[in-house]
């Protein structure tokens, strides 16, 4: 028999479970089945004798004839449940008809096997919907590993690991509300369709709203609608918010992806940094359960603070051995090439600037490493240096690798942000976000602001090493379902 015949006939044997249970007179696709134990809890105060209900998908069935030993799982974890002909009589033949993957509602009483197993014994059990698909029995050996993305549902059913994973993020975004919250910042709401796409060098997705006959563009950023409240009164603000960049997809980047951005009047970037350090090392204790890391790149991860600050300068300079800025736009662009770093051949010199960075600096740093004072081009919505105009008051923390989170002293004269976005846009004037450049000219307070990738903090945390272990439905080229 062909894989494909297999698969047929384990269908066909599905669909006439369903006509038994039909025959039956039961509901394949049953009612409600409330006030139900959670199996960890269960599990942690386990009593013999107790009374219990639970809910759950069956995982495994040993049919011993006259008995029959299964295991339940919900979302919390998985128990091991027993039936016999004895208690239940004629309602044991239902039990035998189960398929793995059946969602069942279970009731009875607590006790131990013999092997000291903690398990339920059933009284009274009721199908509540039935499975007409095979579990795949092989997971683990699928060579296809898109599928896991695919069928994240599949995923999550029988891989205990993964599902961990997304209980980890929702924990870290559960404490980063809690965090923030304690020290006085409120959870605020922007726009995701916004007439003029701002806040990030970034190509947007496009819609058109036919009631006002306009286009809108999905957000690549909240910034420019943060720092419109910031200017109304809200003094310390932070958004977990989702954006879209219509731009490509690799281990670290999914088109849609969830950013906190949060900002605090009259404070700066350095107050931005510390704020940063103190909440990523809460959420390695709270949720890792220690400051120590590590990655397939980077075996060793120290989170210890306090974290080391260094000039991007000065990171540019002992990465290529030469001083980067005393170097013409010709000798940048040959010194990169000849370290290896590829470059598109009409790419601009800030651009040469920026692929160097990453290749021969962020790659390499384990980090945790905040990288100071960006050239101003590179970070136009930023405060210039008082001392040095041609940086500006900017960090990038860099850990296990990857950029995780930049922070600026926000640039709050509207006269210069003014000029450094027309630069920006050049000749597309219709770019430039005029409701925002409005509003900066009743006065924004002087402020700090972090943009922290979630899903990359997420992947630090968790030693996932793409972004799509993180994000439940990640975004993948359509495929015929079977």
């Amino acid at each position: 028999m062909s894989e494909h015949e297999e698969a047929s006939e384990l269908l066909r044997l599905r669909r006439d479970k369903l006509a038994a249970w039909l025959a039956r007179g039961i509901d394949p696709f049953g009612r409600a089945f409330p006030d139900t134990a959670s199996i960890s809890a269960l599990l942690a105060d386990f009593l013999e004798g107790r009374e219990a209900r639970l809910a759950g998908r069956i995982l495994s069935i040993r049919d011993m004839g006259k008995s029959l030993f299964a295991h339940l799982q919900d979302s919390s974890g998985k128990m091991q449940i027993y039936a016999n002909l004895q208690t239940l009589g004629e309602r044991f033949a239902d039990l035998k008809l189960l398929d793995l993957g059946d969602i069942v509602g279970v009731e009875g009483e607590c006790f131990r096997t013999k092997t000291g197993e903690k398990t339920l014994r059933v009284r009274h059990s009721e199908l509540l919907s039935k499975s007409l698909r095979p579990l795949p029995s092989k997971w683990h050996g699928l060579h296809d590993v898109e599928a896991r993305y695919r069928q994240r549902y599949l995923d999550l059913i029988v891989n205990p690991e993964v599902r961990e994973t997304f209980h980890q993020r929702i924990r870290i975004i559960r404490e980063i509300r809690r965090f923030l919250e304690e020290r006085g910042f409120l959870e605020v709401e922007t726009p995701m369709m916004q007439p003029v796409p701002g806040g990030a060098a970034a190509t947007p997705f496009s819609t058109f709203h036919e009631a006002l006959g306009i286009p809108l563009y999905l957000r690549i950023a909240p910034e420019l609608y943060l720092k419109r409240l910031l200017i109304g009164g809200f003094e310390r603000i932070f958004e977990l918010n989702r954006n879209f960049r219509n731009e490509g997809i690799s281990r670290k980047h999914n088109p849609e992806f969830t950013m906190l951005e949060a900002y605090w009047a009259f404070a700066d970037f350095e107050r931005m940094a510390e704020l940063l350090e103190s909440l990523v090392c809460h959420l390695a204790e709270t949720v890792c359960g220690g400051l120590r890391l590590s990655s397939s790149t980077f075996p060793s991860i120290d989170l210890q603070p306090p974290w080391p600050r260094k000039r991007f300068a000065d990171c540019l300079r002992d990465a290529t051995g030469k001083e980067w800025f005393s170097l013409s736009p010709e000798q940048r662009r040959k010194l990169a090439e000849e370290l290896g770093v590829e470059l598109l051949p009409n790419a601009q010199d800030i651009d040469v600037t920026r692929h160097t960075f990453e290749k021969l600096v962020e790659a390499r740093t384990a980090g945790p490493l905040f990288v100071t004072h960006l050239p101003t081009e590179l970070v136009p919505l930023a405060r210039q240096n008082r001392e040095d105009p041609s940086v500006v008051d900017v960090f990038e923390l860099i850990i296990g690798g990857q950029e995780v989170a930049p922070g600026y002293s926000e640039l709050n004269d509207p006269i210069v942000q003014r000029e450094r976005l027309e630069h920006q846009v050049g000749e597309e004037t219709q770019k430039l976000d005029e409701d925002f450049l409005l509003a900066l000219e009743y006065g924004m307070p002087p402020a700090g602001g972090i943009g922290l990738g979630i899903d990359r903090l997420v992947m630090l945390l968790t030693g996932r090493e793409s972004i799509r272990d993180v994000i439940f439905f990640p975004l993948l080229r359509p495929r015929e379902i079977p």
